[in-house]
């Protein structure tokens, strides 16, 4: 499989099984000086595979912190940054990145969801009548994504970073004056945001046939790639359903946790989230965004995100090349 955690661990523990072999030798040799050596080897290879692991969960989750800092200044999102990290950085198999993936997008939704209903800015019956088909799309993806090839996985996220990259781009509008459709209304999809002077902004929407549509695709990505799909999200409300961009944003943060809870429990069945990867994971990514929340206040991460899309790209050109190449 490839797996960083494996590599790691592969010398001691063929360290380890040498010393079992040469037991026999050390006991029979009818020397007290021997049979101490073999304890002591004993103990120093215990001491070597303990420090293995430590030093690659405590590195997996220095770069997870990372990524999640990264991914919430640049507003890509956790998720978009940590797989490229896993896969290309440590080497991990696609599908135990996008399982552990989907453990942090679980994590980070939570946190920073809650924050965005507590203001009042997220659109909670936008968002749980659009996690319908999102959830169904979620499922879908993940049980296609357990019999994909690496090598299709990876030209896939390619091109989803290669979106990502070009929705930085995008304009941000706030789509006022838009006259709601009467399936929004029958639904009661309408809904009401805070202004920074108090004031409360109320806000229709359209093209609600279109914006289902358009979620179901983005919980098939969810689940085959183990992201929020969060630029799909976007695009279905932002550009088909005319939503606030910011409510848009905020709505899609709450809308990944559920998305992403739907496909692990696909993930979970197989056997494919792997605690050892996806705890530290987890944690590092939830640290990384809630550190990028606080910093994002008093800094000015224009520039920043200007040149992370220009990284975003190249890596996306890379995995789509790799891809192709057959060389995961």
């Amino acid at each position: 499989m490839g797996y960083a955690y494996d590599i790691a661990q592969g010398k001691v523990i063929d360290f380890c099984r040498m010393l079992h072999a040469k037991k026999d030798f050390f006991i029979t040799s009818h020397s007290e000086n021997a049979l101490y050596g073999f304890v002591l080897f004993r103990f120093i290879s215990f001491f070597q595979i303990t420090m293995t692991i430590l030093a690659f969960t405590l590195i997996l989750l220095l770069a997870a912190y990372c990524a999640g800092l990264l991914g919430s200044l640049t507003g890509l999102g956790g998720g978009v940054v940590v797989i490229p990290v896993l896969t290309l950085g440590f080497g991990i198999d696609f599908h135990y990145a996008i399982g552990a993936a989907l453990v942090a997008s679980i994590a980070t939704s939570s946190g920073s969801g809650s924050a965005y209903v507590k203001e009042g800015i997220t659109n909670i019956r936008l968002g749980m009548f659009l996690e319908i088909a999102t959830t169904i799309g979620a499922v879908c993806g993940a049980a296609v994504a357990i019999y994909l090839n690496n090598n299709v996985i990876a030209v896939i996220y390619g091109c989803v970073l290669l979106l990502t990259a070009a929705m930085q781009q995008r304009r941000k509008s706030d789509h006022e004056g838009v006259q709601g459709s009467e399936m929004a209304r029958r639904l009661k999809l309408f809904g009401s945001w805070p202004q920074k002077d108090g004031t409360i902004k109320s806000y229709e929407l359209r093209n609600v046939g279109g914006g289902f549509g358009v979620m179901y695709i983005a919980g098939v990505l969810s689940g085959i790639l183990g992201i929020g799909s969060g630029v799909l999200k976007v695009l279905a409300m932002d550009g088909l359903m005319k939503v606030p961009f910011k409510v848009s944003t905020t709505t899609s943060n709450f809308m990944m946790g559920v998305t992403a809870c739907a496909s692990a429990v696909i993930y979970v069945q197989r056997g494919i989230i792997e605690p050892g990867i996806a705890c530290p994971v987890m944690i590092g990514v939830l640290l990384g965004a809630l550190t990028g929340a606080r910093l994002l206040k008093s800094m000015n991460v224009s520039v920043l995100r200007q040149i992370f899309c220009v990284a975003i790209t190249l890596v996306a050109f890379n995995m789509i090349w790799q891809g192709l190449a057959g060389q995961y």
